[in-house]
């Protein structure tokens, strides 16, 4: 292969770890299809049967003993339990190992986050004072996260990445207040004995982490019976899910398990055999907590499968002339839609322009508050969580039937809305000169750099430690470093390029954990040295082999923070359009063309000296 091809494919755009745009909008428009055959089918000339069918009784029986539910209860109250498991793995890891293990991080989503709770049940309320249903505030307090990330992708604005975490980070705060107000406000009286069995089924479930063997088939034991007592306690019975979820184990890769699982690799390959195949695939699984297995086993069946039947089940609203001008008169059906698109849109804007006016929380680089005000509109579309309360929080089926028109109707217009306020945001507020400027000045106290902070030269470097090009630029910059001495200093910042360089994401955090012990320069010449060899026992080598604390070294090499700082560097890239490595900037412009050393000095002395060319966002 020529270096030509090899340079056109270090230069692919790199792929992300977390669940792509293209997904996000086809899981979005699985479930609109559910919901359009929902409707299709309840205003069909055979639309009774849209009842009929889901009121279909459903039984299970073992010899004289028997139980029956309508096919729309086995729909909202056990299907939907394996949706509100998913949501609970995904609390616990965010609110464990996540983006909200950092407070000061999550500060601004999860202000916005409750402000667009709260917001959004106070004017539904006050529409709905006089009106006997102000109990069913829980309509309108709830975020789709599947439709919000797929209408974000379906929309596409440019550099969606920062907006999408903010939003992700803003869902699951939404999430545990909605699951609050399920478990707290709308159950049917509670009932102590079950109530004390299900307590105690929770405890076992928290010591099922200890077994050494059975361990799924434990949790799917107790978590079946746990179901079972809530729904006999008078609580919904789909929050056993959330409750199982949240007692399951989170945890980053222990160095013990995968210095294990690579032994036992190693023992496989020189000598082939059942057994070790066995050995090794236990060994992988074991390495791995249960809560991101689960999740990665589930998400599409739940996303592909669950979601949609639960469209079908509750879209079906019957429209006709009378239905409509209900509609336009209910103040339950005012509160919801008014609820959900203006008042998620204010809570959640002004939530974050308050709290940045007051100097209590920072935006990331790139993300104005005319994004915020855009993800804050899309907010509204309140789909899956609004449908399933409609039933719980509203006791007449004529007003449950006005209720669901709402929810879709402030769907669309909430989908309308934000559409509308990022593309019109963005034209007012157009993104910085796209790769021109560096987008994060330097800080000394951040940064990893070699030369002096007083430097008035400057060389920020974007590369990955398995790009042979990022090795090759090293020798140029030593060159550049002793032509200048003092006056110039280097910058390196991570670009890990997934594609082509598989083991760039690790070998980032090996830098990293290697950097928290004070080592960064010394791991990031080995990593160079050893680009052939980046596999995870190879970089704990090269930090045994550094004197670094072998222990610490792998807790911080999957820890929240090693991993949170990579991506920022990774965000960075993606807003100023970077498509390989490495890419420099000289004294905070781009610098286009060859960087061998002759070039590299050449264009620091045609840079202004200082660094007036920083450009700050």
């Amino acid at each position: 292969m020529s270096e030509s091809t090899i340079r056109t494919t270090e230069r692919r755009r790199p792929t992300s770890r977390k669940r792509a745009p293209g997904t996000d909008r086809l899981a979005a428009a699985v479930m609109l299809a559910g919901a359009a055959i929902a409707m299709l089918w309840a205003n069909a000339p055979f639309g009774a049967t849209y009842e009929e069918f889901w009121e279909l009784p459903i039984g299970l029986g073992i010899g004289d003993w028997s139980v029956t539910f309508p096919a729309h209860a086995v729909v909202n109250e056990g299907l939907m339990t394996l949706f509100f498991f998913l949501v609970g793995l995904e609390v616990k890891r965010e609110l464990t190992i996540g983006e909200l293990t950092d407070r000061a991080r999550a500060v601004l989503p999860i202000a916005a986050a409750v402000a667009g709770l709260v917001v959004p049940a106070l004017i539904f309320v006050l529409f709905n004072v006089s009106s006997g249903e102000a109990d069913a505030w829980g309509v309108v307090i709830s975020t789709d996260t599947a439709f919000l990330l797929g209408a974000l992708a379906l929309i596409a604005p440019k550099y969606p990445s920062r907006l999408r975490i903010f939003l992700l980070t803003l869902a699951v705060v939404d999430d545990i207040g909605a699951l609050l107000a399920i478990g707290v406000f709308y159950n049917s009286g509670l009932d102590i004995a079950p109530f004390v069995v299900a307590i105690v089924i929770m405890v076992l479930l928290a010591l099922v982490r200890f077994l050494r063997v059975g361990r799924g088939l434990s949790y799917f034991l107790l978590g079946g019976a746990l179901w079972i007592a809530l729904l006999l306690a008078g609580i919904h019975p789909t929050l056993a899910g959330v409750a199982v979820a949240l007692l399951i184990p989170v945890f980053p890769p222990r160095r013990g398990d995968v210095e294990r699982a690579a032994e036992l690799s190693q023992a496989f390959r020189e000598s082939p055999s059942p057994a070790y195949a066995a050995a090794v695939t236990r060994s992988l699984r074991d390495s791995l907590s249960i809560n991101e297995r689960v999740d990665q086993a589930w998400r599409p069946y739940i996303s592909f499968g669950v979601l949609p039947i639960f469209a079908i089940a509750n879209a079906g609203v019957h429209l006709d002339p009378q239905t409509v001008r209900d509609a336009v008169t209910s103040p339950v059906a005012w509160g919801i839609v008014v609820g959900l698109v203006v008042g998620k849109f204010v809570g959640i804007t002004g939530a974050t322009a308050l709290l940045r006016a007051m100097g209590k929380g920072q935006l990331a680089p790139g993300l104005g508050l005319n994004r915020i005000a855009g993800g804050g509109a899309l907010s509204g579309i309140g789909f899956t969580i609004s449908l399933f309360l409609v039933p719980i929080a509203i006791s007449d089926p004529e007003t449950q039937n006005i209720a669901r028109v709402a929810v879709l109707t402030a769907s669309v217009l909430a989908f309308f809305a934000g559409w509308l306020v990022l593309t019109v945001g963005d034209r007012i507020w157009p993104p910085r000169p796209v790769g021109a400027v560096l987008m994060r000045p330097f800080d000394a106290q951040r940064d990893h750099f070699r030369g002096t902070v007083e430097a008035k030269l400057e060389i920020v470097e974007y590369g990955d430690f398995e790009c042979p090009f990022c090795s090759r630029a090293t020798g140029s910059v030593d060159t550049v470093l002793d032509h200048f001495g003092d006056r110039v200093r280097w910058v390196w910042r991570h670009f890990p390029l997934d594609a082509p360089h598989p083991h760039a994401q690790e070998a980032a955090q090996a830098a990293e954990a290697a950097a928290l012990q004070g080592r960064f320069l010394d791991m990031a010449v080995t990593l160079f040295a050893n680009q052939d060899r980046l596999e995870t026992q190879d970089l704990c080598a090269y930090a045994s082999a550094l004197g670094l604390d072998a222990d610490r070294f792998m807790e911080d090499f999957r820890s929240p923070r090693v991993m949170r700082r990579i991506q920022d560097d990774r965000l960075d890239a993606e807003l100023m359009d970077l498509s390989g490595t490495p890419t420099f900037f000289i004294n905070g412009r781009r610098h286009i063309g060859p960087y061998d050393s002759a070039t590299l000095i050449r264009a620091l002395e045609a840079a202004p000296g200082g660094t007036g060319a920083f450009v700050k966002q």
